[in-house]
């Protein structure tokens, strides 16, 4: 090939990936996703799919996770935790709407798989899942699992898995196009399965991590759960893998920074949790 022809081929596959990025903007929507809360959240997002498209594919996703755990016979072997889980996701449920009115009426689904790995998760449309080693390894009370429950429940409410599955189809979109062209392969993927690697596999950003810090403690107030039990919790997960902590806090905010965080958010919705807790 001479010089002349691969200038060429590198001028089309950069003017290629400059009209790719301008569709992929042009296909994009900033939104609101949430009310700011007791707790001022209030971060414009931009997406790339609908909400509808990321809930059916975070259902098929859910779907395909509960089968593989029933396989093993790991989906809710302990009737017990199953329904203390879900008598915390209770109280937890209704108040969602204090952030989105629509949230309270989501499918929501609650289950318990059997796993040593200290980890919970909520994805899109509120399809929760929590492991038997967080509440085993770690001792949860219920104001613990109001915690962390209340922390994936927020990364749903505020769409960070849709969020993180349009940032992640613009880059499969980049590399896709940049493949084809370069004839090495197919680098696509179905959104069911980028809704479950977002959200099961990869960890989110720090900015996400502090919203759902921000918002979980709202939520747990809300329901009549103290929030400081947060502080407790997150310090607990620090400390549960010594010198290599769980995958699930390998993003998040300094502990320091963190539990600093969680105490002052968790002081102002105080007035909600003394208005909310049981009598």
């Amino acid at each position: 090939m001479s010089r002349k022809d691969s200038t060429s081929l590198t001028d089309g596959l950069v003017a290629a990936l400059i009209l790719l990025a301008a569709l992929a903007l042009a296909s994009c929507q900033t939104v609101q996703t949430t009310q700011t809360g007791a707790v001022g959240v209030d971060r414009a997002q931009v997406m790339m799919f609908s909400s509808t498209e990321v809930n059916n594919a975070s259902a098929q996703a859910y779907r395909k996770t509960l089968q593989e755990a029933a396989k093993k016979n790991a989906l809710n072997r302990n009737p017990a935790q199953a329904q203390r889980v879900r008598a915390v996701a209770a109280r937890l449920i209704p108040v969602t709407g204090a952030f989105r009115a629509d949230a309270p009426r989501w499918a929501w689904e609650i289950n318990v798989i059997s796993s040593p790995d200290v980890n919970a998760w909520c994805m899109p449309g509120g399809k929760i899942a929590v492991y038997t080693g967080l509440i085993e390894k770690l001792r949860a009370t219920d104001e613990e699992l109001a915690a962390v429950m209340g922390h994936e429940i927020a990364h749903a409410l505020r769409e960070h898995g849709r969020e993180r599955a349009s940032q992640q189809a613009a880059q499969n979109a980049v590399i896709g196009i940049g493949a084809a062209l370069l004839g090495i392969g197919d680098a696509g993927a179905s959104l069911a399965n980028i809704v479950a690697d977002v959200t099961v596999g990869l960890p989110y950003s720090r900015s996400f991590e502090r919203e759902a810090d921000r918002i979980g403690v709202e939520l747990a107030a809300r329901g009549g759960y103290d929030p400081r039990a947060a502080v407790t919790l997150w310090q607990k997960m620090g400390q549960a893998g010594g010198a290599a902590p769980p995958q699930f806090l390998s993003t998040h905010p300094a502990p320091e920074n963190r539990a600093r965080d969680l105490t002052d958010y968790a002081a102002r919705v105080m007035p909600l949790y003394q208005a909310a807790r049981p009598r």
